[in-house]
């Protein structure tokens, strides 16, 4: 049987990495030399058919056979095992049908497509068959599972053509025989560690470079495949300098029922790096900076706007930036602006989601929307600080009954998101007028699961702004910023940002426990003389003698100037406690 002459090379090249494994050619270099010395006279020369026998005398030809195994493509009388070890192979449509894999769990399919640009091996001639030369070999290693390519010749362009199937499940106890979806994989945040080693024509190693993979990203691409071009850095020294290019192509089997949106998986900050969304969405309080919910819109509002450069005249590019980068550039565009508002009310103490989706001719947009305790659903829009009260128009009522004309100018919504939660829109149609937001409703919203938001949101996994210091305002006090609203109401005889401060208060306050608040104004500034006129009314000494469980106590005053030195002052007292009668 002829072989073809690149399968005929393969095959020298796999006998003469076994031939240097097993240091065949020392040894018979030693009985090479023993032979001659204690075998022939001095002047007889030594023929290939007394070195044979040498050979064969002393086992070294039955070791060599030994060593190299012959075994057929034949894969029926293995043994299946549970989990699957992880497989290496060259031609997927024929080894997908003949590897035994366990169709209850998921795999990742990774592909090394050839390389190009290393250019250290510009110069490099192809070697000949049959000829020794210095190979690369590839090792992978992910969760446990490590496996490496065949080698190949080092040249400009090594012909890696290795596919390797990677078991992808968790490992937390009643998921490891349970097939991973799309939200648990994303949850599973190790990279694949690509190695690339070197070996010269004397088998000694060398480190050439050392990549971590992000493979997640193919969970949201379309038909769950997608190709990456992996750019492999020096070590060392030369760990800045590039050694050259992969061509990488990674595929989910069995196939996705339902991928991850684009914006979930690859939206990109300032540096390119991916980052997930709910990792742009923090907390943030702003202490006595912004007085409330409406005055923090009108600051976010006043920020620059500035939509993100495209280049080459493509469509919207999903580029991000992180609040730091934001708030120092002073601009931005609208997912910066929404993403800064959500930040802020979720400080105040309010249910605060960043809404993406679009406006009128399919532009893509994104805002805010807060949740009442009450149901109230509430669109704040981060470009110009409106506030828009949102009311379902029911499709199946009849054309004459009288249905809300929106006032907002948004279209559809695809998905909402904040620091904990991210759930996708799964509802009949995704017409803001007609979407209901009950958001604990999983057949109208899917979730993505806790813990996937946890790997990408938690301390360390993203770089955000640091945690509250130990003598930041507490939750309660958060709460207690509507004394600007009243010296407003004072002011203009209208009333505003009452709504905001009741569904704080309502989330600040755990079931079973009471709040008390007294607010009271005065028109100086003497503290002593203010703290005992509070304390002449049995409201604030009610609170402030307040006794229970798990009794929290909160106090903040705001001071108005006006001209010659007149002044309004406003003083919150408040508690939160836990009866215990």
């Amino acid at each position: 049987m002829s072989l073809p002459p690149e399968k005929a090379s393969e095959l020298k090249q796999l006998i003469h990495q076994h031939l240097s494994k097993m240091d065949v050619h020392g040894r018979i270099r030693e009985i090479l030399a023993e032979t001659i010395r204690e075998e022939l006279a001095p002047d007889q020369h030594l023929s290939t058919e007394d070195l044979i026998k040498a050979l064969r005398r002393r086992g070294i030809i039955d070791d060599v056979m030994k060593e190299l195994n012959f075994v057929t493509d034949s894969v029926d009388q293995e043994i299946p095992s549970s989990p699957k070890p992880p497989v290496c192979f060259s031609d997927r449509q024929s080894t997908l049908k003949k590897t035994n894999i366990d169709p209850t769990r998921r795999y990742l399919y990774l592909q090394v497509l050839g390389g190009k640009a290393f250019l250290e091996h510009l110069q490099e001639p192809e070697p000949l068959p049959g000829q020794v030369c210095s190979t690369f070999t590839l090792c992978l290693h992910f969760r446990n599972q490590r496996f490496h390519s065949k080698p190949v010749p080092c040249a400009c362009e090594p012909d890696f053509h290795d596919g390797f199937l990677l078991e992808v499940h968790r490992e937390s106890l009643g998921d490891g025989t349970r097939m991973a979806d799309s939200t648990t994989m994303l949850s599973i945040s190790d990279p694949v560690h690509m190695v690339l080693i070197k070996t010269d024509i004397f088998g000694e190693t060398t480190l050439v470079a050392s990549y971590f993979l992000e493979w997640r990203s193919v969970l949201g691409s379309e038909n769950g495949v997608t190709n990456l071009t992996v750019e492999l850095m020096g070590v060392g020294t030369e760990s800045k300098v590039s050694v050259g290019i992969l061509n990488v192509k990674l595929e989910m089997y069995p196939a996705l029922n339902q991928t991850l949106s684009q914006e979930v998986v690859n939206t990109q900050d300032e540096n390119g790096i991916n980052r997930p969304v709910c990792s742009y969405v923090k907390p943030l309080r702003a202490g006595r900076l912004l007085d409330t919910p409406r005055q923090a819109a009108r600051f976010v509002n006043v920020l620059g706007y500035e939509r993100a450069p495209v280049i080459g005249g493509g469509g919207k590019q999903e580029q991000w930036c992180t609040l730091l980068a934001f708030l120092c550039r002073n601009k931005g565009d609208c997912e910066d602006h929404a993403n800064l508002l959500c930040s802020l009310l979720l400080g105040y103490g309010l249910e605060a989601f960043v809404c993406v989706g679009t406006k009128a001719k399919g532009v893509p947009h994104a805002w805010v929307m807060t949740c009442g305790t009450d149901g109230t659903i509430t669109f704040w829009e981060s470009l110009t600080g409106h506030r828009y009260i949102h009311k379902s128009t029911n499709p199946e009522e009849p054309p004459v009954a009288e249905q809300p004309k929106p006032l907002y100018p948004y279209r559809t919504i695809g998905c909402v998101f904040n620091h904990q939660m991210f759930l996708g829109n799964c509802q009949p149609s995704d017409s803001v007028e007609i979407c209901i937001f009950d958001l604990n409703d999983e057949s109208k919203w899917k979730p993505m699961s806790e813990e996937a938001i946890k790997s990408v949101c938690a301390p360390g996994a993203t770089t955000s702004l640091p945690p509250f210091p130990p003598l930041c305002a507490s939750t309660i006090d958060a709460s207690v910023t509507t004394l600007a609203s009243y010296e407003f109401e004072r002011t203009t005889s209208i009333s505003a940002g009452n709504e905001e401060f009741q569904d704080a208060i309502r989330r600040a306050v755990p079931d079973g426990h009471t709040f008390k608040g007294f607010p009271i104004h005065f028109v100086y500034r003497n503290a002593r003389r203010a703290f005992a006129t509070c304390l002449r009314s049995p409201f604030c000494e009610e609170i402030i003698c307040c006794r229970g469980d798990q009794v929290r106590l909160a106090v903040r005053v705001r001071v108005f100037t006006y001209p010659e030195l007149a002044c309004a002052v406003w003083i919150m007292f408040a508690c939160k406690y836990r009866s215990v009668l």
